[in-house]
Parts: C-alpha cells; structure tokens; sequence
C-alpha cells in the first residue's frame, strides 16, 4: 500500500532531477511523451482530468475554472494530474480501467484518497522539501515569508501556506471560507490547538469573522486575536494567549492563516 513516504520521495526526486527551483512542468510532461490539452470543458466539472487511451495517457486541463498554462492554479492542477501518472497505484487503475476518470458516486471515499494523494505528489513536486528548508531557514514566520515563497515556487497562497504547515520553521494554522461557512482547516503537527471553536461556523472575533459579518470591501490585513475565541480546549490559565490572523478575501472566499509569537 502507498503512503505519503513513498509519494514523498518520488514527486521530490523527479523535482530534484531539473536543476530550476520552479518546477519545469512542461519539461516533465515532455520527457513523459504525455500530451497536455488546454480548453474550456465548462463550468463546475472538472479542474483537471487524466485519460488512458489508445496505449497512451492524456491529460486535460480546464480553462473555465481557472486553469491557464503558467498560473499557479494552473501548475498545480498540472501537478495533480501527474499524480495520478506517476503513482504506480493510479497509472495501473487508469490503465486498466479500475480508475475512472470522474468520481463514482458508489465509492467516494476511494476517490477521495485518491484525490489526497495527488495533491500531496504535487505539493511535494512543486514544493520539493530540499529546496524550501534552504529559503525559510532562519526566517521569522510573517505573512510576507509566505508571499515570498509562493513567488519563488510559482504556487498560490493557499498551496504554500499549507506546505509550510506541514514542513515549514514555525507551526500555523490555515482556514478556508466560503459562503460564511468553514470548508475546511489544516494545521502544523506541533500547533498547539487542534481544533476551532466552531466547526463550520466562523467566529465573530477573528478577522474572518469581522469580513462575513459585513461583506462590503476586500480584505488584506494582519490582526492580533485571543485563542479563547477561535480555539476550542482553551485552559484558564491561557486566556490571555494571542495569536495573530492574516486574513485574504475574495468575493465571499476568506483564508486565513494564524501563527503564534
């Protein structure tokens, strides 16, 4: 059975193969023999998709939703779909037809395991952890660290923001919003609250919060909070504790990454 080790050491040594620290998508796909299609396949069906036919795999990318060649959404949903090529497991089902393209409906949990494993190839192929050590090492976690690197990798906010929670020099917190209601959070091993106050509803007291109550103008800014109004298992001697929210907004969308001192 696969597991992220595994996943881990082959997206990062077909990154390290190519001396740039962007990634080099389009040589990959070269090197590959695979053929990348960009078009509009419509709205709300697919980012990307990964086809086995005629003893050869294809991969197509949809425009609609986002995805141009050398965006960063585009290059991660490229990324994804090599997933699923060079993980043994994946390329075997797609070949033999154990895989489908789409998610069945009769066995969705299968598809979303699936689905994890290629977006954490493709962190680990555009984010390759030998090269993002060297550029935190010795930074002070801010807001401008994770805009800097997803610079240097080519990678959207959100895509680095939740790398450096998993292997970056300071533990964080990530959120996603939408429509007022939490879609889903991730955290660093070591951050010292696991779970948020609300599940799915956001709380008041946060930057987030302060958005969704009045939704007017965009936000981008960086404020002091209390542990006690975000995280749940706060102990009475930590009431006092702050963290600091930097919140992004975007037409009802709202992450917010959160750090302690």
């Amino acid at each position: 059975m696969i597991n992220n080790s595994s996943i881990k050491g082959l997206a990062e040594s077909i990154a390290m193969e190519y001396p740039n620290k962007i990634t080099p998508l389009e040589e990959i796909v070269k090197d590959e023999g695979l053929g990348v299609f960009y078009d509009d396949y419509g709205a709300n069906t697919f980012d990307g998709m990964t086809i086995y036919g005629n003893n050869k795999f294809s991969i197509h990318i949809n425009t609609r939703q986002g995805n141009s060649q050398h965006s960063p959404k585009g290059r991660f949903t490229l990324a994804h779909e090599l997933g699923h090529y060079f993980i043994d497991s994946h390329r075997i089902g797609l070949k033999k037809g154990l895989l489908k393209p789409h998610p069945s409906k009769t066995n969705q949990k299968q598809f979303y395991k699936i689905e994890r494993e290629a977006d954490y190839f493709a962190s680990n192929l555009l984010m390759p952890e030998k090269r993002f050590d060297k550029d935190i090492y010795r930074k002070k976690f801010n807001i401008g660290l994770i805009d800097h690197l997803k610079e240097e990798y080519k990678v959207s906010r959100t895509a680095c923001a939740f790398r450096f929670a998993d292997i970056g020099n300071h533990s964080i917190m990530v959120i996603y919003a939408e429509a007022k209601k939490i879609r889903w959070y991730h955290c660093s091993d070591d951050f010292k609250y696991k779970y948020l106050l609300y599940e799915k509803n956001i709380s008041p007291n946060t930057v987030m919060g302060e958005y969704f109550q009045d939704i007017t103008d965009d936000i981008f800014k960086t404020e002091q909070i209390w542990a006690v109004d975000i995280f749940k298992y706060v102990k009475d001697e930590d009431v006092q504790e702050k963290f600091f929210e930097h919140c992004i907004t975007f037409k009802n969308r709202a992450l917010s990454i959160i750090w302690g001192d």
